[in-house]
């Protein structure tokens, strides 16, 4: 597909403890589970405008929706673990959900497709870009994105609010969201969902949440 000309431009999460090698190879028990049974993904960006050195990050479903065929590099991603996810568990055709965060009511309000697989993030070279990393290098990049299309809205927005509570319910009963990385790996941009938390989810958008 297409590159967009504009990035997604979003808050980035980083890692408080680095590794010191860019090839980073060694895989937490949380990404050695997605490689078995991830096939579907919620991803985080800000919907609202906010200036980081100059820059405004904003980059909310509406945003993609206006770019070219509705597509956008994911660029930006500076956490190892979100890094691998992408890099190495992301496949052509899975779907994500774009979740609006660092916003006033922040949540799930819509439905992404894959469209392209994993490749270097240009940002990371580009001294002028917000997310330049002096210490990548191009014949062995530290940094990657995938390309994100459009699929639609969901049918009603879905609020972090209703979500925590029923991952607090399903923590006592041991219902499809007891696990889910967006409680237990908050700060992470890019989370990993298994099927039955996707499909809870989604059939979450048919229910009245009163």
């Amino acid at each position: 597909m297409p590159r967009t000309e504009r990035g997604v431009k979003r808050k980035r999460d980083t890692d408080e403890n680095p590794p010191k090698i860019n090839s980073n190879k060694t895989q937490s028990k949380t990404e050695q589970k997605a490689n078995s049974c991830y096939t579907h993904w919620l991803m985080k960006s800000e919907p609202e405008s906010r200036i980081e050195k100059g820059v405004d990050v904003k980059f909310g479903i509406e945003d993609l929706k206006a770019c070219e065929n509705q597509t956008a590099c994911w660029d930006g991603v500076r956490n190892y673990q979100a890094r691998n996810f992408m890099r190495d568990d992301m496949k052509l055709g899975q779907k994500m959900f774009f979740y609006h965060s660092n916003t006033k009511v922040p949540g799930i309000a819509g439905i992404c497709e894959i469209v392209k697989e994993s490749y270097p993030d240009h940002t990371q070279f580009d001294p002028k870009d917000i997310h330049y990393d002096s210490t990548a290098q191009k014949e062995n990049p530290r940094w990657f994105m995938v390309d994100v299309k459009f699929e639609r809205m969901l049918k009603r927005f879905i609020p972090l609010t209703e979500l925590k509570q029923l991952y607090q319910e399903h923590k006592d009963s041991g219902g499809p969201l007891a696990n889910i990385a967006l409680f237990t790996r908050a700060r992470l941009s890019v989370q990993p969902l298994t099927t039955e938390e996707w499909n809870f989810i989604l059939n979450l958008e048919d229910e009245d949440p009163e």
